[in-house]
């Protein structure tokens, strides 16, 4: 379920989706258990100049 998080990941939850409230608790349980620490997503995003790269992550420019 947390296998292919690292850091910097961003893990997107669907409020609509049907098992979205069973499944959390436990998915923020593993990883935080696994080191993780779990950050507004406004942390994440850079913000002035920055490039994209191929794999969609953004680079200081």
């Amino acid at each position: 379920m947390t296998g292919k998080v690292q850091a910097g990941s961003i893990c997107l939850f669907h409020n609509a989706a049907k098992h979205t409230p069973e499944a959390l608790p436990g998915v923020i349980e593993a990883l935080i258990g696994q080191g993780y620490t779990l950050v507004p997503v406004s942390q994440l995003i850079l913000t002035g100049e920055y490039t994209i790269d191929h794999t969609g992550r953004q680079c200081p420019a």
